[in-house]
C-alpha cells in the first residue's frame, strides 16, 4: 500500500492500458508462431499500440480530433501491414489488424476513465481471437434461413415494439404496445423451444420431442406423435409422450400469466403447476410401459418457424379479436357467455384467448370469470386433442390418448370449485 501511495497518480492506468495490451499481443503472437508466416505485431507491438492510444487521449484532453486522427494513422499503417501480408498468403486474413485498432482504442479509453469498456473490449477481443475454429465452425452449421429467423425475432422485439405508443385507443382499450408486447412474449417461448429443438435434432426421442414440442404447441405437436403412431405399433409411448406435450403447455401458460396479469397468475398458477407436474408424471410413466414392438423410435418431427411475420400479425389480430369478442360476451351475455367463448376456443390454439384474459381481467371482465374462462379453454383444447388423436393415431394409441386426456381435461376443470 505504500508503494500504491508513491505512484504517480497515471500509473494505475498505464499498468492496466499495459497489461490488456499484452494479453491481447500473447494471444496474437501464438498465433503467429502457429501459423508459419508473416503476420503483424505480438507481444511488443501491441503493448505499444496501447500506449500509444493512451498517450493520444492523455495529450489532446476534451478533444476528440487527435484521437480520431491517430486512430486513422495507426490504421494506414495496419493497412500496409495487411497488403504485405495478402502479397505473401493469399489466405490471410484481417483479424490481426482489426485486434490493433481494438487495442488502440483500449489505450484511449483507459485515459478516459471508461474502464470497464475498456476491460470488456479487451477481453471480448481475446475470446473473438481464440475462438476462430469454434466460431467458423458454428458460422458452418447455421443454416442462412435460422440467421434469418433471428433477424425476425429482433425485428419483432427490438424495432417493432418500441415504435408503438403505450397508451389505450377506443371503447375496448386497446393499447398497440401492450399488443405487440404479447405477440413478443409468445413469440419468444415457441422460438425458444424451435432452437432446442434444432440443436439436439439428431438426439432424444419421443419424450423429448413431447417436452419441446409442449412448448412450441400441443395441439401440433399431438397431431404430428397421432400421424407418426399411425406408423409405429408403440401406443404407450405416443400416448404418453401426447400427455406429456399437454403437461408442458400448463407451464407455458403458468409463465404467460406471471408475465402479463400477476394477480391472475396467482389465482391460477399453483392449479397449473399441479397439472403440469401430475400431466408429466403420468405421460412418462405410461410412456416407459412395455409395447407389442420394442424398437427405437428416431425424431422426425420438425417445427415450422413461429417467427414468420405474417403469422405474427396474424396472431396479433386474433389475440385484438378475442379482447373485443370476450368483453361482448362479458357485456351482453354474461359469465355463461365467456364460457362458451372459452370453450370453443379450445378448437385451436387456446394461447390468444388466454393471453386476452389476461388483458381483459379485472378490467374488463372480473377476475373470477377471466380464471374460470382461462381453465375452461384449456380444458376444452386437453379434450379437442383427444379427438385429434382419436382420429389421426391407430386405434390403439388413439384410445390411449383419448383416455388420458379426457383425465387431464376433468383434472382441469377442477379448481372450478372454488372460483
Amino acid at each position: 500500500m505504500e508503494i500504491y501511495h508513491w505512484l504517480p497518480p497515471e500509473a494505475a492506468k498505464l499498468l492496466l492500458v499495459i497489461f490488456l495490451s499484452f494479453l491481447i499481443g500473447l494471444e496474437r503472437e501464438e498465433h503467429k508462431l502457429a501459423a508459419g508466416f508473416y503476420s503483424f505485431g505480438g507481444v511488443r507491438t501491441f503493448p505499444l499500440l496501447g500506449l500509444i492510444g493512451y498517450s493520444i487521449a492523455l495529450l489532446s484532453g476534451a478533444q476528440f480530433l487527435p484521437v480520431t486522427l491517430g486512430f486513422m494513422v495507426i490504421g494506414v499503417f495496419l493497412a500496409l501491414s495487411y497488403w504485405h501480408k495478402i502479397s505473401r498468403s493469399e489466405s490471410a486474413g484481417v483479424t490481426t489488424e482489426m485486434s490493433g485498432l481494438a487495442t488502440y482504442l483500449v489505450g484511449a479509453l483507459v485515459c478516459y476513465d471508461h474502464v470497464w469498456i475498456a476491460t470488456t473490449l479487451s477481453v471480448a477481443s481475446l475470446f473473438f481471437l481464440d475462438l476462430k475454429a469454434r466460431l467458423e465452425k458454428l458460422a458452418s452449421r447455421a443454416a442462412p434461413e435460422e440467421i434469418l429467423t433471428f433477424a425476425k425475432f429482433l425485428l419483432l422485439s427490438a424495432v417493432i415494439l418500441p415504435a408503438l405508443p403505450n397508451q389505450q385507443f377506443g371503447r375496448f382499450h386497446i393499447n398497440p404496445f401492450k399488443t405487440w408486447l404479447v405477440v413478443v412474449a409468445v413469440s419468444t417461448i415457441s422460438y425458444g423451444s424451435y432452437i432446442l429443438q434444432k440443436v439436439t435434432k439428431e438426439t432424444g426421442g419421443v419424450v423429448l420431442t413431447a417436452f419441446l414440442g409442449g412448448a412450441y404447441s400441443s395441439t401440433v405437436t399431438t397431431v404430428a406423435m397421432s400421424r407418426r403412431a399411425a406408423r409405429e405399433d408403440r401406443p404407450h409411448l405416443f400416448a404418453g409422450g401426447i400427455l406429456i406435450a399437454s403437461g408442458v403447455t400448463y407451464i407455458r401458460l403458468a409463465v404467460l400469466l406471471e408475465l402479463f396479469n400477476r394477480q391472475l397468475g396467482a389465482m391460477l398458477v399453483p392449479a397449473f403447476v399441479v397439472l403440469a407436474v401430475l400431466a408429466i408424471a403420468i405421460g412418462w410413466f405410461w410412456s416407459r410401459r412395455p409395447d407389442p414392438v420394442d424398437s427405437q423410435i428416431k425424431r422426425e418431427f420438425e417445427p415450422g418457424n413461429p417467427l414468420e411475420l405474417t403469422a405474427a400479425f396474424l396472431f396479433a389480430l386474433v389475440f385484438l379479436a378475442m379482447l373485443v369478442a370476450t368483453q361482448l360476451a362479458a357485456t351482453y351475455l354474461g359469465r355463461a357467455g365467456v364460457n362458451t367463448l372459452a370453450a370453443i376456443m379450445g378448437v385451436t390454439d387456446v394461447t390468444p384467448f388466454v393471453m386476452g384474459m389476461t388483458q381483459a381481467a379485472g378490467t374488463l371482465t372480473p377476475f373470477k370469470i377471466a380464471a374460470a374462462a382461462v381453465l375452461i379453454a384449456a380444458a376444452s383444447n386437453n379434450l379437442i386433442k383427444g379427438i385429434y388423436s382419436f382420429i389421426l393415431a391407430d386405434r390403439k394409441t388413439g384410445k390411449q390418448s383419448l383416455s388420458l386426456l379426457i383425465g387431464l381435461t376433468l383434472a382441469g376443470l377442477i379448481p372450478l370449485l372454488w372460483l
